[in-house]
């Protein structure tokens, strides 16, 4: 038997794990930016948020409706500390400053991706969210054995759940236009980065694979990047 990463979803297998779109870092209003003026804000990350809204994000929405039409698991993590202080923060967190506190708006996910009443949704306090939750536990329980990841940033959090999720066993699959980073040279360089970890499709070769509403090209392709 030939070992690759190159195959279809299997469908009662697989879960959709939608990383950190939250309003804490996709909102103008969000925790991650209220320490900038609105100079600072438009140099920073204008183009970023614009794009993610423009782009990144209504790909998710697509491929959330399509997991969801199909009955299969939608799970999403957001940066959430356990605590109103941070106190459970991990070190990293604690020195970059991040502390969104329990049950807060900034926890929340995003509108345009807002959770079902029965889909599950993980707080972490870390980078991965195989180190700091009992994901991994709850994916096993789930039968789950391929994920599909989208979410912020690239070369952060999807990265390194990207890496853990591989450790673990699990086969990964990256849709490269429904992750995004704050710059796109950042998001190519990341993608380049992880491919030997994961499969990477665009969001249109993923519906075409599982029989979502968008048309797409070569089921299972990897996606160029330039």
């Amino acid at each position: 038997m030939t070992l690759t990463r190159d195959l279809p979803l299997v469908p009662d297998q697989s879960a959709l794990l939608i990383i950190d779109v939250q309003n804490f870092n996709c909102s103008r209003e969000g925790g991650e930016f209220a320490h900038l003026d609105d100079a600072a804000f438009e140099a920073q990350v204008g183009p970023f948020l614009r794009h993610i809204h423009a782009e990144t994000i209504p790909n998710m929405a697509r491929i959330q409706a399509a997991f969801r039409q199909k009955g299969m698991e939608v799970i999403y993590t957001n940066i959430e500390s356990l605590t109103k202080d941070g106190r459970d923060r991990s070190l990293d967190y604690k020195i970059t400053g991040f502390n969104v506190p329990r049950g807060s708006w900034d926890a929340q996910t995003i509108d345009a991706l807002k959770p079902g009443e029965d889909e599950i949704v993980i707080p972490k306090t870390s980078s991965s969210v195989f180190i700091s939750t009992n994901i991994d536990y709850v994916l096993r329980n789930l039968g789950v054995r391929q994920l599909v990841m989208v979410g912020l940033l690239s070369d952060q959090c999807v990265e390194s759940a990207i890496r853990d999720a591989c450790d673990l066993g699990y086969l990964v699959t990256e849709v490269t236009d429904a992750c995004a980073t704050i710059t796109p040279e950042r998001h190519a360089s990341s993608l380049k980065a992880i491919r030997g970890y994961c499969r990477q499709v665009t969001t249109a070769q993923l519906l075409a694979e599982i029989g979502g509403n968008q048309s797409g090209n070569q089921t299972g392709a990897t996606a160029a990047v330039t």
